[in-house]
C-alpha cells in the first residue's frame, strides 16, 4: 500500500475573490431541513456494513446506483438490493430516529436487453425511483450498458408514460474522443437527440462537470436538472495533477478546468431549482485506489454536508445550501420534503485519514486528513 502524505492546500476555492463579499462571519450555525443524496454508491455484500451508515447519518432518502455486479436489472433484483441495504442499516449502531428515516431510492440498471414490461413493473413497484443510462466502458462496472442509443426507444417512451425518470452518465466512450471532451461531445451528440425525440422525458444529467453541461441544463425546460457533486464544486485538475497524481482525487467524469469548476459553484448556489445534490459517493478499498489500476470513485458520504458547506461558503452562499440540499431533488421528483433538521456549525473538523473497511481493509475519504471549516453539529 503506498502511502499518501501531501497537502490540499485547500484554503478558498478562488483565490481572486475578495474577503469583503464573503459571508462567514454573519452565520455561524446553519440549519437545514435534513438533505437527501440523489445519487451516490453504496455497493454491495460486506461493504454495506460502511457505506450504508455513513449515508444514513446524514441523509434521509438516497439514490441507490445500480451498476453492481452483476447489476440490477429489474424491480425483483431492486427490492432484493433494498433488503440487503436495510438489513445493514439495522445492524448498525445508528440511533433509531435515523433507522427510521433513511429510506434507500433505487434504480434499473439500463441494458440493451431492458424492456417496456421492465420499466412498468419498475415504476409500479413503489420502490424503484429512476432508471440509470450508463454508456457501455463509461466507468465502474459499466460494461453490461447500453451501446446502442437508438434501440433504446421502446424503454424511453415507457419511461415517459409512466413518468420515471432517466439518469445519465453523461459521456461518449470512444477511445478516440479525449477524456476532457467526453461529457459535452456526450451533449452534443447524444442527449440533445433524446430529448428532441421525448419531449416530456424527464431526465437528470448526473455529477456534470463542464460549463457546457451546466450551460445545457440551464437552456432546457424544468423536466431536464442535473446533479453535482463535492469534488467538482471543489477542485479542479490541477489538484489531481500538479505535483504528483493524487488517485483519491480520480473520479469519472474526470475533472475539469478551473473555469469549469467556477461555473459549477455558480449554478450549485445560484438557487436555481435545476441543480441539486448527487455525491456521487463511491467507496474503493484504498489499496484498489492507490493501485496501477486507478479505480474511479471518490468517498464522501460521511463528510458530505461539510464538503458543500464548505464550497458554498468559499464563495459567501452558504445561505443557498438547503434549496441544494434539501429541497430541489425532492421536488423535481415529485417527493415531499423532509421534516427533520440538520444543524451545521461553523467550527472545523478533520476529515478521518481513513475508515476501516471489510476483510481487514480501509477506505480512504475525499480530503482524507484535511481540516474543513464546518462540521455537523452533536
Amino acid at each position: 500500500m503506498i502511502a499518501l502524505q501531501y497537502s490540499l492546500l485547500f484554503t478558498s476555492i478562488y483565490d481572486d475573490i475578495e474577503r469583503d463579499d464573503i459571508m462567514t462571519d454573519s452565520i455561524r450555525e446553519l440549519t437545514l431541513l435534513q438533505p437527501d443524496d440523489w445519487h451516490i454508491h453504496l455497493r454491495d455484500g460486506k461493504a454495506l456494513s460502511t457505506t450504508v451508515p455513513h449515508a444514513a447519518n446524514s441523509f434521509n432518502r438516497v439514490i441507490c446506483m445500480p451498476n453492481l455486479v452483476p447489476p440490477v436489472k429489474n424491480a425483483d433484483e431492486a427490492l432484493a438490493y433494498r433488503t440487503r441495504i436495510l438489513a445493514h442499516l439495522q445492524a448498525s449502531d445508528l440511533n433509531a430516529e435515523r433507522k427510521t428515516a433513511f429510506d434507500p431510492r433505487m434504480t434499473l440498471y439500463l441494458t440493451d436487453n431492458t424492456t417496456a414490461l421492465d420499466i412498468e413493473t419498475a415504476a409500479k413497484s413503489g420502490i424503484v425511483q429512476a432508471v440509470k443510462l450508463y454508456p457501455a466502458g463509461a466507468t465502474t462496472n459499466s460494461s453490461d450498458g447500453v451501446t446502442n442509443i437508438n434501440a433504446c426507444v421502446d424503454v424511453f417512451e415507457a419511461l415517459e408514460k409512466y413518468n420515471l425518470p432517466l439518469l445519465l452518465h453523461g459521456e461518449v466512450t470512444q477511445d478516440h474522443v479525449d477524456i476532457f471532451d467526453r461529457e459535452k461531445r456526450f451533449l452534443d451528440e447524444v442527449l440533445g437527440q433524446i430529448i428532441a425525440k421525448f419531449p416530456t422525458l424527464k431526465i437528470v444529467m448526473e455529477h456534470i462537470t463542464t460549463s457546457d453541461a451546466a450551460d445545457f441544463v440551464l437552456a432546457q425546460g424544468n423536466h431536464i436538472a442535473a446533479t453535482i457533486t463535492p469534488q467538482h464544486l471543489m477542485f479542479n485538475r490541477n489538484h489531481m495533477l500538479v505535483g504528483g497524481i493524487k488517485p483519491h482525487f480520480y473520479c469519472l467524469p474526470i475533472l475539469k478546468r478551473e473555469s469549469h469548476q467556477k461555473v459549477l459553484l455558480d449554478v450549485a448556489t445560484s438557487g436555481n431549482p435545476k441543480f441539486f445534490l448527487g455525491t456521487d459517493s463511491a467507496p474503493h478499498a484504498t489499496d484498489k485506489k492507490e493501485a496501477a489500476c486507478g479505480c474511479a470513485g471518490c468517498y464522501s458520504a460521511e463528510t458530505a454536508l461539510p464538503l458543500y458547506a464548505t464550497a458554498f461558503d468559499s464563495v459567501g452562499k452558504i445561505d443557498k445550501l438547503e434549496g441544494f440540499a434539501s429541497r430541489f431533488g425532492a421536488q423535481f421528483y415529485g417527493l415531499p420534503l423532509n421534516e427533520s433538521k440538520i444543524t451545521l456549525v461553523n467550527t472545523p473538523m478533520q476529515v478521518p485519514a481513513s475508515y476501516p473497511y471489510f476483510d481487514g481493509g480501509s477506505l480512504t475519504p475525499l480530503m482524507a486528513g484535511e481540516t474543513l471549516p464546518w462540521s455537523i453539529k452533536a
